[in-house]
């Protein structure tokens, strides 16, 4: 099963993560996601529109698997979520979120990668790590802190709340929602809207714009293979997965 599903349309790449029924991240869903970056930039798309399937954008880590893995796998999966989140967030290239449904935790993280995000009218957003005893990745942090309004970011990290979609629009979570059937086609329309900008121009500016977080990017990850293996993790995801 291809767990990370990369189309062409017309010079724009459409990246959809099908990983039933929650597309949450394991190792393998890392592993395909970092390999789907790696086509990219070999394809070099004129602009990159980024899905999910089903009900689901992402569910983020997936709480059923990551408290069974010994301390070495936990600590690669961490390691791969920075990569993962950075190798988006700094594309050189045009990125569109078609956020199709639920995006939670490092899903919503995912999400926020995205230069443009178009979301619908169903599915629940926030970042709950918090509550299931996993730190956030120092990538992870860092895009949250560059794309939310400190207010906003506290609100979200530090109480774990999810909210409706008009609500995520309202905390700015996303650029605009248009109705389910159409968050796909919409980004699709916003991608070629951004690939026309002269493309060499567009990918210093982004640069430029995401320089910060590009200058601390060896930084990353150091210590986050030991805070992802805490006892925690097991019993709070447990807990919310009874919820």
């Amino acid at each position: 099963m291809t767990l990370v599903k990369v189309a062409d349309r017309d010079g724009i790449a459409v990246v959809t993560i099908d990983r039933p029924p929650a597309n949450a991240m394991d190792p393998a869903l890392l592993t395909a996601g970092l390999a789907a970056l790696d086509e990219l930039r070999t394809m070099e798309p004129r602009a990159v529109v980024l899905t999910g399937t089903g009900a689901f954008f992402s569910g983020g880590a997936d709480l059923r698997v990551v408290p069974t893995l010994d301390a070495d796998v936990v600590g690669q999966m961490a390691r791969d979520i920075n990569a993962l989140f950075a190798g988006w967030y700094l594309f050189p290239h045009p990125v569109v979120c078609a956020v199709n449904g639920h995006a939670v935790a490092g899903g919503l993280v995912l999400a926020l990668c995205g230069d443009h995000r178009v979301v619908g009218r169903s599915g629940r957003f926030g970042l709950t790590e918090v509550k299931v005893g996993i730190p956030y990745p120092s990538m992870a942090m860092a895009i949250v802190q560059a794309e939310l309004d400190p207010p906003d970011a506290r609100r979200l990290v530090l109480r774990g709340e999810l909210f409706d979609a008009e609500a995520a629009l309202g905390l700015r979570l996303f650029d605009e929602q248009v109705d389910d059937d159409r968050v796909l086609a919409r980004s699709l329309e916003v991608a070629e809207e951004l690939a026309a900008l002269p493309p060499r121009t567009f990918a210093v500016v982004k640069a430029r714009l995401k320089g910060a977080i590009e200058g601390r990017r060896g930084q990353f990850g150091g210590s986050d293979a030991a805070a992802w293996a805490v006892e925690e993790a097991a019993s709070a995801a447990a807990t919310v997965l009874e919820d």
